[in-house]
């Protein structure tokens, strides 16, 4: 019952991780397009490719300021998949 109660913990940071690393670029490029797509409305301007070059831009911004940190929290995540792997074989060894 351990080894399921800490895959489960794994499963839930892993949902909280990749929430915490998508988030910043995927409200950046919402924030971008709400925007244009407002000045779209006031100036009737419906083109659709006008919104791609500020969101790159945007979400480039996003990556830079806020890539490091979610790196950390990506590395942090992997080495404790690693340890609990680790943590696993070794108790499975010694149960032999």
């Amino acid at each position: 019952m351990e080894d399921i109660s800490a895959l489960l913990a794994l499963a839930d940071r892993m949902l909280w991780v990749t929430a915490l690393v998508a988030a910043p670029v995927l409200l950046a490029s919402l924030a971008v397009g709400l925007v244009i797509g407002i000045i779209q409305a006031a100036t009737s301007v419906n083109e659709q490719t006008l919104t791609f070059v500020p969101k790159l831009a945007v979400i480039a911004l996003v990556l830079v300021l806020l890539g490091s940190s979610m790196m950390t929290l990506i590395a942090d995540y992997t080495q404790e998949v690693f340890a609990h792997i680790s943590r696993t074989g070794d108790a499975q060894q010694v149960a032999r």
